[in-house]
């Protein structure tokens, strides 16, 4: 049976050929499939490619979807398959066992209709800025610990050669814009009250990208791009650029949101690459706004879904993919996609998995097999009760994951927003984008944000959009939904 899956591929991996992939060839053989994968690295043109595959009537079978509205749109197209018929408890007993509760599911239904299912979450958050400490302790500088601090940090890293090679050649922060938007990574959200991704405050939901403290938001980071405190080419970074920069010794600031992004054991963090280009290169974590939250805590958020032309024409198809699925959920799916084969990457005693060294002859496709694979499951063994013992892990690391787990967090939403039924969510969030844009680059100013925000929630529905959110989350708070 063929297969064929459109995944989102993390930072610094290369699509393995199909006889290199060791996990591919493993799931193949085991449940008797061929399988054809697109992976990219999510962002605009991970969305353009699934957009021009549906339009060309060539959807994937399965795709993890990363729109801004979360399947809305597609699901009122028609062109997602109805997944009553194959996610249960009964067809996905690992998935609903470990990750998922069918609360939770019931939640995440999109116009009270199953199209989507969320892609297994990690209920903590690691979502926090890093610095590079070597260039502070070269510069005689403390990590900062409030706003001021921090934009005193921007500006030594930007003027001072922090990185002593005797030119002007890094700055302070950098972002990805996508060429198109305002990025929700700059600390200035925060700085003003405006936590990731939408909070609950006073019986109302405080949408983070559209609130009308934007106004402040964009004056503080004019003053930022103005004072030339960061990359100059922040807006036109696309997907991971920004972290590329950062790794090359361009920048001293980025944010990061999974917890291995610089820890020693992972290779393919910030940390370790930056470390092959720099041996004294140190990222540790640190919030420059103090003890302020950073973020809520975690929902689900991109779910996966289905092709509606498979489901009509191939629903075995949908069947054999579900089970794959599962099985990525369970125990033995979980520690192949994570850690390899058990006696060559990783010894088990119960319910301790020791990890193994890396042999000499594991290549670079080997380890980039194990990132394509684990898309499907967050790093948190301790969901399925184990432990990991890797004796890479660093005294360093286990710094950073303290850090990381004192993080202070809003309260959880408890639901995925979904926007009202027949309201197009990404036409609000583009012309959102749009009047932002305009204010940083052509009116150089927030001061008409109040005026652009009425028009984006009068004339494109915001005002619908933001009491339907508020809506879902007050009827989950109360036990009605």
């Amino acid at each position: 049976m063929f297969l064929n899956l459109f995944i989102n591929a993390p930072l610094d991996m290369a699509l393995p050929e199909r006889d290199t992939d060791l996990i591919r060839q493993i799931i193949e053989k085991k449940f008797n499939v061929r399988i054809h994968v697109t992976a990219m690295v999510p962002g605009n043109e991970y969305n353009a490619k699934i957009e021009s595959l549906l339009f060309s009537n060539n959807p994937p079978d399965m795709w993890i979807d990363r729109s801004s509205d979360g399947a809305s749109k597609l699901s009122l197209d028609g062109v997602l398959a109805d997944m009553s018929s194959y996610v249960s408890p009964l067809s996905m007993p690992n998935y609903f066992k470990y990750w998922v509760t069918e609360k939770e599911l019931k939640q995440y239904q999109i116009h009270n209709r199953f199209y989507r299912a969320p892609i297994p979450y990690d209920k903590n958050s690691y979502r926090s800025y890093y610095i590079r400490q070597d260039w502070l302790k070269h510069l005689g500088l403390k990590i900062p610990h409030n706003y001021d601090e921090y934009l005193q940090v921007l500006r030594a890293f930007t003027f001072d050669d922090p990185d002593g090679n005797g030119k002007k050649d890094t700055y302070g922060f950098t972002t990805s814009g996508n060429n198109s938007s305002l990025s929700t990574d700059w600390p200035e959200y925060a700085k003003n009250g405006l936590v990731y991704p939408a909070y609950m405050n006073n019986n109302k939901l405080v949408d983070m990208e559209s609130d009308l403290r934007i106004e402040h938001v964009v004056d503080d980071i004019l003053k930022v791009i103005n004072g030339g405190l960061v990359d100059p080419d922040w807006f036109f970074n696309s997907g991971t650029e920004h972290i590329d920069k950062a790794i090359h010794g361009k920048v001293g600031v980025v944010l990061g949101q999974t917890v291995d992004f610089a820890l020693d054991a992972n290779p393919g963090s910030i940390q370790s690459l930056s470390r092959k280009l720099d041996p004294k290169a140190n990222w540790v974590p640190f919030n420059p706004l103090g003890n302020q939250p950073l973020r809520a805590g975690g929902s689900p958020e991109y779910p996966f879904v289905f092709a509606k032309m498979t489901a009509d024409k191939y629903p075995e198809r949908i069947k054999k993919i579900v089970e794959i699925l599962d099985w990525l959920s369970s125990d033995e799916g979980f520690l192949l996609t994570h850690y390899g084969i058990e006696g060559e990457h990783y010894s088990r005693r119960g319910n301790t998995i020791t990890l193994l060294p890396k042999k000499a002859e594991d290549s670079r496709h080997s380890v980039d097999s194990l990132k394509l694979w684990g898309f499907f499951t967050p790093e948190t063994p301790s969901v399925l009760g184990l432990q990991i013992v890797d004796p890479n892990t660093t005294a360093r690391d286990t710094d950073i994951k303290t850090f990381l787990v004192q993080l202070p967090v809003k309260a959880k939403l408890g639901v995925t927003l979904a926007p009202p039924v027949g309201i197009d969510v990404g036409a609000f969030r583009s012309r959102q984008n749009e009047l932002q844009v305009k204010m940083l680059f052509s009116d150089q100013s927030g001061k008409r944000w109040p005026v652009y925000y009425n028009e984006i929630m009068s004339h494109y529905n915001g005002f619908q959009i933001i009491k339907n959110f508020e809506m879902q989350v007050k009827s989950v708070a109360s036990g009605t939904r």
